[in-house]
């Protein structure tokens, strides 16, 4: 799979995992995105999603494809960590 359209998709889940965490209650971890969050969630989360695809475009053109897939793997590792987090504080 490309690695743009991969950390894309990423950046999408992450999106979507903070959002239902931030729905239940949870601080978000990232004392940045905390601060950005605090007024309006969606558009901050918004904001920084398209940044970092942005980052990931200059480093998909400019040859720096190992950045993009240490990048991925780190944002793969963190979705999973958000879903298990979720998973956890759930009744069931």
């Amino acid at each position: 799979m490309n690695p743009l359209i991969q950390f894309s998709y990423l950046q999408v889940l992450d999106l979507l995992t903070t959002l239902v965490f931030l729905a239940h209650g949870v601080e978000e971890a990232n004392p940045l995105v905390r601060l950005a969050v605090a007024r309006n969630p969606l558009q901050a989360l918004l904001a920084i999603k398209a940044a970092a695809v942005a980052m990931a475009v200059y480093c998909r053109w400019s040859g720096r494809s190992r950045l993009l897939t240490g990048a991925n793997a780190f944002f793969a590792a963190l979705v999973v960590w958000n879903l298990l987090a979720l998973i956890a504080k759930s009744p069931v």
